[in-house]
């Protein structure tokens, strides 16, 4: 790529940012409130249950879907687009982490885990949007959270009705109205103070909020979904003004096209989804291009889930996803970030990732989740530490959760919502092995966890 084919790339990702920063409060401030936020209970009405599974974001339901896809456009009556939401949490690991995480201590952590504040809604029937500013109470700094600017139109595709439209968004899957991806997956809820495996695909959050991109999408028939789209990077300055750190993983070279399909249809009394998705991306680690190569990565994956409420009022969902994952690291070999350059297998790895989880809600107010996830991969000593340099993890998770006022009953009035839970983690094997993962002594399920948490949202 030409120098002034990568300063225009960088102009790029800068225009979409400062635009999307401009646009987003203008655009709430003329509108109404909607998505996975107290705020859309007033811009349509609806209870908090109606959208989502359990009286509380972010697992949507199918009319929660369609408000997404929608532009979050639909609306009953004028209404104030500002939310705001708190989770705090207890975080209790099997063993003492060595080292703890900084500056808690080894165990037992009380967190302040996050603070947001939303400027969510539509406003006309073209234009919505989704804006989350966050502090994040472990790294104490705030940052700007999930963006997700849209515009839409309906007509007619192929005989059908079809929701055409744009979003301008900066974390791959943020846009996705399925809970299948990275962005809405469970767990809905985690703290940064419990341990966690060192390898994942990079469309698994990997440039969330580091990145910038516009992505056209139709849904035809409701059933039909396609969507495709490219991200580039704004400028280091950029990010660091919106409290991100600008050199992880890098910086984009180009555009990082991204796609999706989907198709969901009726099936055994409940709504199916099953779909693809994929990304590709070219970076320069460290934003730094003095070795002439980028780091490349592929990312494919194929998604499934099925909802069906019952005649009582509960919810059944399952959802499942599976990650492959090519990368090519020749810039970090180059520069010595991994490796030293010249081992054959430095450069060249891959990845396989599955999640899957199935939930039960009780009257949209007792939650019931049990999830398992697997992560395999080729074995790099130059990425992996531990005596077998490998990113093999694998476990499973548990939660239990109560949200007494998903009705829009809540003591403070219908805006006010909460809920809380206990989640539990354990661990099959971790970065590598089951014993002994870090060559120190330290064995998996050393790393199982406990976690108690209060979710507040208003």
């Amino acid at each position: 790529m030409t120098a002034a084919k990568i300063r225009k790339s960088r102009l790029w990702g800068d225009r979409i940012a400062w635009t999307a920063l401009a646009a987003g409060p203008l655009a709430i401030a003329l509108a109404g409130p909607a998505h996975a936020v107290p705020s859309f209970t007033d811009q349509t009405g609806q209870p908090c249950q109606a959208c989502h599974v359990g009286g509380l974001g972010p697992q949507l339901t199918p009319f929660g879907r369609e408000f997404k896809i929608g532009g979050y456009t639909m609306r009953t009556k004028a209404s104030i687009p500002v939310a705001a939401m708190a989770i705090a949490s207890f975080t209790h690991t099997k063993k003492d982490q060595n080292p703890p995480p900084t500056p808690f201590g080894a165990n037992d952590n009380f967190a302040f885990d996050q603070g947001s504040l939303f400027l969510a809604g539509g406003f006309g029937q073209h234009l919505g949007s989704f804006v989350q500013v966050t502090y994040d109470g472990v790294a104490h700094q705030w940052h700007w959270d999930n963006l997700d600017l849209r515009a839409v139109t309906t007509g007619h595709l192929f005989g059908q009705d079809a929701t055409f439209g744009l979003t301008v968004n900066n974390n791959p899957t943020v846009q996705d109205p399925w809970n299948t991806t990275a962005a809405w997956g469970f767990p809905y809820t985690t703290s940064a103070l419990a341990p966690s495996p060192g390898a994942a695909p990079l469309i698994d959050g990997g440039l969330a909020q580091n990145v910038l991109g516009v992505t056209a999408y139709t849904w035809i028939g409701h059933k039909f979904y396609i969507e495709a789209g490219g991200y580039s990077s704004p400028s280091a300055g950029t990010l660091s003004a919106f409290g991100i750190d600008p050199l992880s993983p890098g910086n984009i070279r180009g555009i990082a096209p991204y796609g999706r399909l989907a198709l969901q249809v009726p099936l055994a009394g409940g709504t199916a989804e099953v779909g693809a998705f994929g990304l590709r991306a070219a970076i320069n680690p460290g934003r730094d291009r003095s070795s002439g190569f980028t780091d490349r990565y592929t990312d494919v994956g194929l998604d499934a889930s099925w909802q069906k409420p019952t005649a009582a009022g509960d919810v059944l969902t399952f959802d499942m996803r599976y990650v492959h994952e090519s990368s090519d690291l020749r810039a970090s070999c180059a520069l010595g970030l991994i490796g030293n350059g010249s081992t054959p297998d430095c450069a060249k790895t891959s990845l396989n990732e599955v999640r899957g989880n199935v939930s039960y809600s009780f009257r949209n107010k007792v939650g019931l989740t049990l999830a398992g996830f697997s992560t395999t991969g080729t074995s790099n000593a130059n990425l992996y530490g531990g005596p077998n340099a490998s990113p093999n993890s694998d476990g499973v998770m548990g939660q239990i959760d109560y949200t007494p006022w998903g009705g829009g009953n809540g003591p403070l009035g219908p805006r006010f919502n909460l809920r809380v839970g206990v989640q539990g983690t354990v661990y099959g094997r971790f970065d590598g092995a089951r014993r002994n993962f870090d060559g120190a002594g330290a064995n998996a399920p050393d790393n199982n966890t406990v976690r108690v948490f209060t979710w507040l949202a208003f």
